[in-house]
């Protein structure tokens, strides 16, 4: 009797990628760390402020305008800060996004679509959740998109606090999660909060922005290895693309994610071979990143973060608004059901298991952590119902309270796996033959 054949083995998902990428993700990772640091601190400092007995000045200065009205640029602080300096943190968003499904492990659609699903899943669940919870009330209900955004500098700080070795497969899965929810938030701007809209300015931007992407992709041709010269030439069109854009009553911030996409993030061999050089991708990340991290972001949690609660009663009336109820709700509980049920969900469609170094209870952990909604939700909530509107203000009480509790949650379950991690970590550093790549990648394990 012939033995039955052996079935061949369930595929693997969620492993450890490459070693270049896991680099460049522990890179990435690390700046935004400090970054994080700094963005918790400006929003302390914020709030601290904003309920001090000199909390006029705090709104003084965020409410304090200037710029050059003809062109729609008389702006608050406030405003300058989420429509101009987020607009830094929204290029590398698209910067990251091409480079991932460009030149990443994520070009490869069988390693893409777990983490870009759950992406999805954590954001239509908390949506449709503080939809939900709203559902009788047209005025909050324009806050649906609050909860969706992950903010990756707050989660990455929360993780060197509580000293997590979070193995590489899990650090790329909780980046690519942030970075497509963000893309996915910025979309939903541009659409459902663009308002009167300027055809004349709209149609403009295209102009320098063509020119724009013209230049970057001929970026060898034209500036040869002189990169001044290509910031004294592509910043400015650059400005003038993010000018117009604002002008013509789409959000801004969408201008960084556009200028981004259009950079090149695969080097050109054309010119001078593989001594070319970085490529202009690798150039702008290098350069933008420690300002996105290090100055725009946290400059905008400053100017957002302050909300008066006029002591506890008023903290108690925010937090039983039903905005902050939804946007709590939808950040605590909607994050981990949509990203772990709809990885769950892909796994068993595909057939697939999760990669041998991870359990289903780190995949948890992390959708915890991806419950950490700050930097877009405060962008939102501004667009939603006004920066200073009673609503904002208790979406914001609703945002910090839920940014801390997932903080909390995600600790919790983390810290109980954070002996397995450093265990992982330190048998995926081992590299017995001494050529500078640890044997796990040489593998393929």
């Amino acid at each position: 009797m012939s033995e039955s054949p052996t079935p061949p083995p369930r595929p693997s998902v969620l492993g450890r990628g490459s070693y270049p990428e896991a680099l460049r993700i522990g890179e990435i990772l690390r700046k935004e760390t400090v970054g994080g640091i700094l963005l918790v601190a400006a929003a302390v400092i914020a709030l601290i402020w904003a309920n001090s007995p000199v909390s006029e000045s705090y709104f003084a200065l965020r409410d304090f305008t200037f710029g050059y009205e003809p062109w729609h640029l008389e702006l608050s602080l406030g405003a300058w800060a989420a429509d101009g300096l987020l607009a830094i943190f929204f290029f590398l968003v698209g910067l990251e996004l091409k480079r991932e499904f460009v030149a990443g492990d994520l070009r490869d659609i069988s390693k893409s679509i777990v983490p870009v699903a759950a992406a999805v899943g954590g954001v239509i669940v908390p949506a449709i959740i503080y939809a939900v919870i709203n559902l009788t009330s047209p005025e909050t209900l324009r806050g649906w998109a609050i909860p969706t955004a992950t903010d990756i500098a707050f989660a990455v700080a929360v993780l060197a606090i509580i000293g997590s070795h979070l193995p590489s497969a899990l650090r790329i899965f909780l980046l690519t999660l942030a970075v497509v929810d963000d893309l996915i938030a910025i979309t939903i701007i541009a659409v459902f909060y663009s308002t009167d809209l300027q055809f004349t300015p709209m149609l403009l931007a295209l102009i320098p922005l063509a020119l724009y992407i013209f230049l970057a992709q001929k970026f060898r041709f034209f500036f040869g290895t002189k990169n001044a010269a290509a910031w004294l030439i592509l910043l400015p069109l650059g400005l003038i693309t993010w000018g117009l854009v604002h002008a013509s009553g789409i959000h801004a911030t969408v201008a960084g994610v556009l200028l981004g996409f259009a950079i090149p993030v695969i080097r050109s061999q054309k010119a001078g071979g593989p001594d070319a050089g970085p490529g202009l991708s690798e150039i702008f990340e290098h350069r933008f990143r420690p300002i996105s991290a290090g100055v725009a972001v946290p400059i905008f949690a400053f100017f957002s973060a302050g909300v008066a609660v006029d002591g506890w009663d008023g903290f108690v009336s925010a937090l039983t608004d039903p905005v902050a109820v939804g946007i709590i709700v939808a950040l605590v509980l909607g994050k981990p059901v949509g990203i772990l049920g709809t990885t769950w969900l892909v796994t068993r469609v595909t057939k697939a298991t999760l990669d041998k170094s991870l359990k289903w209870i780190d995949i948890f952990g992390v959708s915890l952590l991806a419950g950490i909604g700050f930097t877009v939700s405060l962008l939102v909530a501004e667009l939603s119902f006004g920066l200073g509107s009673p609503h904002d203000e208790h979406a914001k009480v609703g945002i910090l309270a839920a940014s801390l509790i997932a903080a909390i949650l995600a600790s919790t379950v983390l810290v109980t796996r954070n002996k397995k991690y450093k265990a992982a970590e330190e048998s995926d550093a081992v590299d017995s033959d001494h050529d500078g790549i640890p044997d796990v990648y040489q593998q393929g394990n």
